[in-house]
């Protein structure tokens, strides 16, 4: 999928405040400068900064302009974060060397994944492991599940995440190397079509202390 001109300047944007180039206070450039640096319309600058500002990282001061907001959070804006690779995540996030790494294969559905999917326990599903890392060290692992006849998300109207604190599965531990005891931050993804059939169950788990705080803002229109 393309990356929208708003999306990648957005992204620019979040790097260099979440890997502290921008600090804390600074003003952005003005919307007729973005403009100008990218070859774009004042339009698309007013939908990035719409963007940074509603995953909490910029905010906007009345007759002064754009200012790089106090702590950074995770944002899971939809549709723009969730229509985004993995790659393309991270590397919004930091401008060290992210990695990441998928594994793929058919395995049966088994009895929780088949009452999700309606279907049969022995059938089969794709299961894909992706691992990132940040310099070398692991910064997030994620399990997702979809019938075979689905080939992406494309089809999906609605996404239902939930956010919770658990001791994470032996694989996600031995991925993240956590002390044995010690929680992650799990985010459940359930993506659904818009006759509500689900198209696609993802798990991923994070060290509990890559983020100050986790943000979920889906559209209602």
């Amino acid at each position: 999928m393309t990356e929208p001109a708003y999306v990648r300047i957005a992204g620019h944007y979040a790097r260099r405040i979440r890997t502290g180039d921008l600090r804390p206070g600074t003003q952005l450039p003005s919307y007729a400068e973005i403009a100008q640096q990218n070859s774009v319309s004042d339009i698309v600058v007013r939908k990035a900064i719409e963007l940074l500002q509603s995953q909490g990282l910029v905010r906007s001061v009345r007759r002064r302009g754009n200012f790089v907001a106090d702590r950074p959070t995770l944002a899971r804006i939809s549709p723009e974060r969730q229509m985004e690779s993995a790659e393309t995540t991270f590397r919004n996030e930091s401008d060290h060397d992210v990695q990441v790494q998928r594994d793929t294969a058919r395995v049966p559905a088994g009895e929780d994944l088949a009452e999700v999917f309606g279907i049969a326990a022995d059938d089969e599903v794709l299961h894909t492991v992706t691992r990132a890392t940040e310099d070398g060290r692991p910064i997030s692992i994620s399990d997702t599940y979809q019938p075979l006849d689905i080939a992406d998300i494309s089809s999906a109207e609605f996404l239902e995440e939930t956010l919770c604190d658990k001791l994470p599965t032996s694989a996600h531990a031995a991925w993240l190397n956590t002390t044995p005891g010690d929680l992650v931050k799990t985010v459940r993804q359930q993506f659904l079509t818009a006759d509500r059939r689900t198209i696609m169950v993802s798990e991923i788990a994070y060290p509990r202390d890559r983020y100050d705080e986790y943000v979920f803002r889906m559209s209602l229109r």
